[in-house]
């Protein structure tokens, strides 16, 4: 909870940084205070939060997901300078709302009932909606916003109606408590039912289909920066959260939402994929890239384990590197060709070749290439889903893996392969963007051929 205070002071600073020189210290307060809790991160939490455990524990996995989100958010707090250039009056806002955002997130990572649940999910969320319609001028922005706020209350309303189910059978919010009843009363049916109320709320969240049909248009019209969050360190609490929802409190019906989830896993995969192949757009294509690894992801509930949760935050790190990896360039090509398809990408390998080449080895991550963190990713839910006999499931996301490589050659073809003649010599990428650029490619690789040093990156 010491995080999670210093941050949301943070934040308060950023917001308020808006009132001196319209915001132009609010980015690196906020890097300050990323960096600061990121050193708390790592700290034993301080014995006068213990009388709040019944609502929120920062655990060994609490810490490890907020500090997987810590290092993303800062990653991206680092490109705000260029991506938010052309929102100089409010940039303080946006970056106090992304703080605030990632708030939410860590009471996910933490939470111990279900009240605690929906007061992470509505802090995570209510930022999110306003950030999405944050270019004012965009009709498509002002579209995202709208359309992610009307599918974020209908998504609530499930959410509540399943802890309405839940509280009415176990008689409790606490999560143990329900883990209890859940074991003494696997038949119960409004207990089954309020558990696969909640899934589907969830699974929301995270992009599952048929719960992702908002994914592409809320991708394309919000501000890319932002659009980097949500593929990334949204997707990171959403799934955390899931996963501690789905295996501690509902682990003893499984049986009754598993196959449900596997259906879930099986139209997510071939749907995405599939709808990825089509995409003109890059954003779009991203977009139905998310979606795909949310089906990915989501075969961490298929022979959990003692190491899931390692195996999930693995994934989830190397997968948010690599969705930044990808943004840099998306960023600098939109701002400097106002576009976003794919024939924009056309000769960025010989114009920007640093910027080029991140975006190339986070796709190759994404599609699970050897010599890449995310390889080690997949392989790790690959074989924890085979070990509990789900080949089925593990052939249909090796297909979707083989499909995606499809769409990102595309991408890769069009950066390299392609002339273009109408960026110009004075159109040059940061030195941040640059250094940002290095540090994931540097991570990737080597996280992709020693799986270990994530370990050691983050004091496990």
């Amino acid at each position: 909870m010491s995080v999670l205070i210093v941050l949301f002071l943070t934040a308060i600073l950023v917001l308020f940084s808006g009132v001196f020189e319209k915001g132009k210290y609010a980015r690196y307060i906020g890097i300050l205070g990323l960096i600061v809790g990121l050193g708390i991160s790592f700290l034993p939490e301080c014995e006068f939060f213990a009388q709040y455990k019944s609502m929120y524990d920062y655990s060994y996995n609490a810490a490890l997901f907020t500090k997987v989100s810590i290092v993303v958010t800062t990653l991206l707090f680092f490109l705000g300078g260029f991506a938010f250039s052309n929102h100089r009056s409010h940039q303080s806002e946006l970056y106090a709302l992304m703080l605030f955002a990632l708030c939410g997130g860590i009471v996910l990572f933490g939470f111990q009932n279900l009240v605690t649940l929906f007061i992470g999910i509505e802090i995570l969320s209510i930022p999110l909606y306003v950030m999405a319609g944050a270019n004012k001028t965009d009709l498509r922005s002002t579209e995202a916003s709208m359309k992610y706020f009307l599918m974020g209350a209908f998504a609530t309303g499930f959410l509540l109606f399943g802890v309405a189910l839940v509280y009415g059978s176990a008689g409790s919010f606490d999560l143990y408590a329900i883990h209890d009843f859940a074991y003494n009363n696997p038949k119960n049916l409004m207990l089954i039912m309020g558990a696969i109320l909640m899934l589907s709320a969830l699974a929301f969240k995270v992009s599952l289909a048929p719960f992702h049909m908002w994914s592409p248009d809320v991708y394309q019209g919000a501000p890319s920066l932002i659009t980097a969050f949500m593929a990334s360190v949204v997707k990171i609490s959403g799934f955390f959260a899931l996963f501690k929802l789905m295996t501690i409190a509902f682990g003893g019906i499984a049986g009754d939402w598993i196959n449900i989830l596997g259906v879930f896993i099986i139209l997510t995969l071939l749907l995405a994929n599939v709808m990825g192949l089509v995409q003109t757009n890059a954003k779009r294509m991203l977009a139905y890239s998310s979606v795909s690894h949310a089906g990915y992801i989501s075969l961490i509930f298929f022979g959990i384990n003692n190491f899931s949760a390692y195996i999930l935050g693995y994934y989830l790190f190397a997968y948010s590197l690599a969705t930044v990896g990808v943004f840099i360039s998306l960023i600098w090509v939109e701002k400097i060709k106002k576009e976003t398809s794919i024939p924009a990408f056309n000769g960025l390998g010989k114009k920007e070749p640093i910027l080029a080449v991140v975006s190339t080895i986070s796709m190759l991550s994404m599609a699970g290439i050897p010599l890449t963190a995310g390889f080690i990713g997949k392989l790790g839910i690959f074989n924890q889903a085979i070990g509990g006999h789900y080949e089925f499931l593990v052939l249909i996301a090796v297909l979707g893996s083989a499909l995606s490589i499809a769409y990102y050659l595309r991408l890769i073809i069009a950066m390299f392969f392609y002339k273009e003649h109408t960026f110009t010599a004075a159109e040059t990428s940061t030195i941040t963007y640059k250094i940002v650029s290095v540090v994931i490619i540097v991570a990737l690789v080597a996280m992709g051929i020693v799986p270990d040093l994530f370990a050691k990156l983050f004091g496990l």
